[in-house]
C-alpha cells in the first residue's frame, strides 16, 4: 500500500530529533551549567550565549533537514492527505505546530543575540548594545520562556509524528479511505 521513503523520512526524523534534543539539552544542560559556573549575571549570559551560538549552525541544518523531509513526505503522501480520514487534520496540526516551533526558535535566537550583546565585554558589542538598550532582566525572562517553548513544541511534533506513523499502517489506511469516501458520498451508506 505504501512506498518506501527512507531518505526523506530519515531527514525528517533525524532533523526533528536534533532540533528537539538540542533545544532540550540547551535549556536544561547548557543554561544550567552556565548558571552553575557563571552565577546569575553577565558571566552566565556570556557562557550560555557562547554555547547557543555554537549550536546555531547545527540547529539550522537540523531544521532544514526536518522541513525538507517533511515536504518530501507531504508530496509522497498527498493521496493519503486527500483521501484518508483524519490525515488532513493531523497534517494541518503538524504544520501549525511546526510554524509555532520555527517562530519560537527564531524569537529565542533574536532574544539570545540581544542578551549576548548586552552582556559582552567586547567594546564593539558594548557600543552596539548601548545604541539599542534593552531591559536585560525582562529579556532574560522572555528568553528562558522561549527556550523552553522550543522543546515543548518540537516534543508535540514527535507525538504528531507517531500519530502519522500509526495512520500509515494498512489497518488504518483502508478504513480511513473508506470512511472518507463514504462521508463524501452519503448515498453509499
Amino acid at each position: 500500500m505504501s512506498e518506501r521513503n527512507t531518505l526523506i523520512r530519515s531527514l525528517h526524523d533525524v532533523g526533528l530529533a536534533a532540533w528537539f534534543g538540542g533545544s532540550l539539552m540547551g535549556a536544561v544542560g547548557l543554561n544550567g551549567a552556565a548558571q552553575d559556573v557563571g552565577g546569575q549575571g553577565a558571566a552566565a549570559d556570556r557562557i550560555s550565549s557562547s554555547g547557543w551560538a555554537k549550536w546555531v549552525p547545527v540547529n539550522a541544518a537540523a531544521i532544514g533537514a526536518h522541513l525538507f523531509g517533511g515536504g518530501g513526505l507531504l508530496v509522497a503522501n498527498a493521496h493519503r492527505v486527500a483521501t484518508q480520514q483524519g490525515v488532513a487534520a493531523s497534517t494541518t496540526a503538524k504544520t501549525l505546530v511546526t510554524a509555532a516551533a520555527l517562530a519560537a526558535t527564531a524569537y529565542a535566537r533574536a532574544l539570545g543575540k540581544k542578551v549576548e550583546l548586552a552582556s559582552s565585554t567586547d567594546p564593539e558589542d558594548v557600543e552596539n548594545a548601548q545604541k539599542h538598550p534593552i531591559d536585560l532582566d525582562k529579556a532574560r525572562r522572555q528568553l528562558a520562556t522561549a527556550q523552553w517553548a522550543v522543546p515543548a513544541l518540537t516534543g508535540c511534533l514527535v507525538v504528531l509524528n507517531a500519530l502519522h506513523g500509526e495512520q500509515q499502517r494498512p489497518a488504518e489506511q483502508i478504513p480511513g479511505i473508506w470512511e472518507r469516501a463514504r462521508s463524501a458520498a452519503p448515498f453509499m451508506a
